[in-house]
């Protein structure tokens, strides 16, 4: 156990740990004596899963200084990944009650596609929520850091990639839905999909994935690649003249980072019900280095806060103030980058500094 802690370097990191766990047992007891509902539960759930995908971004902007406006894509991609497995757990509780989803009778399929039959299995859909992620982010990586692309010409590229992947995926012969997308899920794991003890177990495997991937990321930032890596985002040049190659570790944190979001979309789709093209859309991808930049980039906590706060508040505005939230979202934006460069944790920090009392 205590082994399991040493990559928390601060003391302030062991309370966040603590406290995030601590927040994640409460949160399901507190659905089960009736205190939260079942929709705040998964509300909540869904927060876990933006905060991961906010974090594997993190990795790569944060401490690699690799902005990718793709980490949609890879979300988006673990989530089709687990959905498939979903979609054929319907089986004849669909609408058109057969074995076929119901979209692939609705537009005259007669057998499941070859690619579909190995998602019978959840164990097979879980790796492919890793592998189909880290495979389009290695072929992408491979081919632009060899290229030695970064910079502004880097996020483009990621930009135009989920531009690309969220075309192919809105039309219907590409076996994945099309514009709906998958929905109306029935069963996962055998349970039923929809009841409070299901939203629960997926509410706890959502934190439990939070809190793997933040100790993951305290572990690497002790690590010679941590090091390696954090000195690349500073003078990736100077790196290179030291004798690193930077391509290999680049692509390491770039596929890693995919897998973590892949991850993090799979968890998603169970606990908000559906998956669709909507998901990869580049908007996404700008969101989410909107709560990076408003939690603060570079950070350990920063990715978390931003993600939940900037959410908490999208659900709010969207209700009471529909048609303005993307002037809202703009206007956080152009504020954290004047007035706040560092995010939420980086004022702090600073105000800590500020109004700390000089030693004698």
């Amino acid at each position: 156990m205590i082994s399991a802690l040493k990559p928390f370097e601060k003391k302030s990191e062991l309370i966040i740990f603590f406290s995030l766990l601590g927040f994640i047992i409460a949160m399901p007891l507190l659905n089960s004596a009736g205190a939260i509902s079942s929709y705040q539960l998964g509300n909540w759930g869904k927060y876990l899963c933006y905060a991961v995908v906010a974090m594997s971004l993190n990795m790569l902007w944060g401490y690699t200084g690799l902005l990718c406006l793709g980490q949609c894509l890879f979300f988006a991609l673990g989530g089709y990944a687990f959905g498939m497995y979903l979609m054929l757990m319907i089986g004849e509780l669909g609408q058109y009650q057969s074995s076929l989803p119901d979209f692939m009778v609705f537009l005259g399929y007669e057998k499941l596609p070859a690619h579909w039959v190995p998602f019978y299995s959840p164990w097979f859909a879980i790796l492919m929520v890793m592998v189909v992620p880290g495979t389009v982010a290695f072929t992408f990586g491979f081919l632009a850091f060899r290229s030695r692309i970064k910079g502004v010409y880097f996020s483009i590229l990621t930009q135009a990639l989920t531009y690309a992947a969220a075309l192919l995926f809105f039309r219907n012969d590409t076996t994945f839905g099309g514009n709906n997308g998958f929905t109306d899920f029935k069963l996962i794991f055998g349970a039923d999909i929809r009841s409070a003890a299901t939203g629960r177990w997926l509410f706890i495997a959502s934190g439990a994935l939070l809190l793997s991937v933040y100790w993951f990321i305290s572990w690497l930032l002790t690590t010679k690649l941590g090091k390696v890596q954090q000195a690349i985002r500073d003078s990736e040049n100077r790196v290179r003249f030291s004798g690193y190659s930077t391509t290999h570790f680049k692509l390491f944190i770039f596929v890693i980072s995919a897998m973590i979001a892949g991850l993090a979309g799979a968890l998603y789709v169970p606990q908000a019900g559906i998956i669709n093209p909507g998901e990869m859309w580049p908007a996404k991808g700008l969101d989410i280095v909107v709560w990076v930049a408003v939690g603060g980039r570079g950070t350990k906590l920063g990715p978390i806060i931003g993600a939940v706060l900037v959410n908490l508040l999208r659900s709010y505005t969207t209700s009471a103030f529909p048609e303005s939230w993307l002037l809202i979202l703009g206007g956080i934006f152009v504020i954290v980058v004047l007035f706040m460069p560092d995010g939420i944790v980086g004022l702090v920090n600073r105000l800590r500094e500020k109004f700390k009392r000089p030693t004698v």
